[in-house]
This record gives structure tokens, C-alpha cells and sequence, in this order.
């Protein structure tokens, strides 16, 4: 068995005959190119005014329908506001279509993320299977130059820990002692 093989899709075995595989800064290139192209593609820093875009993003789908309606209704809300309701209905339309590339780009993400957990699991198994079998053939006299390697292989952990959260900031101690009745 090879130690990292591809994946083949058994679904889209001719296609990749035809078209070959990206590497990964290929990868990287085209998603930057395709970002450049996306309208009003922005990056939201963590700020308050941040969080209020977001609160209003969540507002109730049927009270912006009410809200298009006032708009057609009235000639004054529409010239305060500064859309018709057409505009409306139409930038309704577009944020349904982008939401559609939203939900396949998430989906992208997670395969390439899973396909990066087979790949690192592959590698992870090939070291073990090196670890267990340069183990066995330390034990004869010719193999005497692996023991350097396990030796180091048996101080170091086999598994990593997952990277601790960031500690929430500790309260500021009181000023004032406190006392406790007796």
C-alpha cells in the first residue's frame, strides 16, 4: 500500500483523465482571482458596528416584506429611503442568488477540510506503522542504527493536544476586603 495515495471519485473518474488536478497554490491563485470578482466582497472586523450589521442582517423576513410594501405605498417613504420597490424586490432577489453561492462555498470548505483530516490521518498511519515496525527491528543488531530514531519517537507524544482557547481576563481583585461574619 502506498503511503499517500489520491482519491479517485468513482463518479468523476473520466473528468479528472481530462482536466488535471489542482495543486494547492493553484488553488489558492484561482480563489484569490475569484474573490476580486465577487461584488462588494468585504472582510468584518470583530467591532460593535460589526455586531449591529449582523443584529440588523437577522431582521424578520416577513416585516421587510411589510417594509417593501410601505415603500410602494407611499411615494415620501420611497424618496426618503431612495429605492422603489422594484429596486427592493430586486436586491432581495440578488442576496437569495448570492446565499445559493454562500451555502456551495461552505460546502466547499468542508470537503477540502475533510480531505486535509484523510490526508494528515494517512501520514499519521504511515508514521505509526514506522514507529511499531522500526520498534520491532531495533531489537536485532542490524537495525542498531534505527534506535536513535525510536528513542526520540518515544519521547515525543504521539498525539498533540488541540490548541487551548484564549483565557478569559481575570476579574480585578476587590480594593475593599471583604469580611466574613463569624
Amino acid at each position: 500500500m502506498a503511503i499517500i495515495r489520491s482519491s479517485v471519485r468513482n463518479n468523476e473518474a473520466s473528468a479528472a483523465a481530462a482536466e488535471p488536478m489542482l495543486t494547492p497554490e493553484e488553488a489558492v491563485a484561482q480563489l484569490r482571482a475569484f474573490r476580486e470578482r465577487i461584488p462588494e466582497f468585504v472582510q468584518l472586523a470583530n467591532t460593535r458596528e460589526t455586531r449591529e450589521i449582523r443584529r440588523r442582517a437577522r431582521l424578520n423576513v416577513e416585516f421587510i416584506r411589510e417594509a417593501f410594501g410601505a415603500v410602494g405605498a407611499s411615494e415620501l417613504v420611497q424618496s426618503v429611503i431612495g429605492n422603489s420597490p422594484d429596486e427592493l424586490h430586486r436586491a432581495e432577489a440578488e442576496m437569495s442568488r448570492w446565499t445559493a453561492v454562500e451555502s456551495e462555498l461552505h460546502a466547499l470548505l468542508r470537503g477540502v477540510a475533510a480531505a486535509n483530516v484523510v490526508r494528515r490521518e494517512r501520514l499519521a498511519h504511515a508514521a505509526l506503522q514506522a514507529y511499531n515496525v522500526s520498534g520491532q527491528l531495533v531489537k536485532q543488531e542490524e537495525f542498531a542504527f534505527l534506535l536513535p530514531h525510536v528513542e526520540r519517537m518515544r519521547r515525543l507524544p504521539k498525539y498533540s493536544r488541540r490548541r487551548p482557547r484564549a483565557a478569559a481576563e481575570p476579574a480585578p481583585p476587590d480594593t475593599v476586603p471583604q469580611t466574613q461574619p463569624v
